[in-house]
């Protein structure tokens, strides 16, 4: 007599299957736009200006260029702290975001990003051009960096689970799986 196969257990992911890990839609937004992603871009371009400014300072000895990496330091960090609320208030208000530990990385990369943008601005307000060389290029080189990886989480977020961009993205209770 033939035996029977032993039925396999398919193991099953608690926090996929967890009702709010598909409640993805955005809760801060305009017009179904969500702000955090509207201001991300501001720090994102002000952080990669100020190394640029620093760098044409040190290929150049302009003067303008310490003053151009002041302002883009200040405003980058200001708009930093705008886009940070933004991102926070999505990360405790929406479940599917806040269930998932790639949005715990990119906040926590985000914190250490703003305390970086914030120091290298803090260090400039004296002596703009003092500043620069060569503690100010090497902050704002760190920044870029850890733009670049803060970004890469925030952008896996967005692209790879749709978090805050669609309503009922992934929802199994709809049956679609865009």
């Amino acid at each position: 007599m033939a035996q029977a196969r032993p039925t396999r257990r398919r193991l099953r992911d608690p926090i996929h299957e967890h009702r709010s890990f598909h409640r993805t839609e955005s809760k801060i937004a305009v017009a179904g736009h969500p702000i955090h992603a509207m201001l991300v871009a501001f720090p994102i371009a002000l952080c990669v200006s100020t190394l640029g400014a620093d760098a044409l300072y040190w290929w150049t000895g302009d003067p303008f260029w310490p003053r151009a990496a002041l302002w883009a330091a200040g405003v980058g960090f200001v708009m930093g702290i705008l886009a940070g609320i933004a991102g926070t208030a999505e990360l405790l208000l929406v479940p599917g975001i806040r269930i998932r530990a790639a949005s715990w990385t990119h906040f926590i990369l985000a914190v250490m990003l703003l305390s970086v943008l914030g120091a290298n601005w803090g260090m400039r307000i004296g002596d703009p051009a003092g500043a620069v060389l060569p503690w100010g290029f090497l902050a704002s080189l760190l920044a870029a960096g850890m733009t670049a990886m803060t970004g890469w989480h925030g952008g896996k977020l967005v692209f790879d689970y749709g978090l805050g961009t669609q309503n009922d993205h992934d929802d199994p209770a709809r049956g679609d799986r865009n």
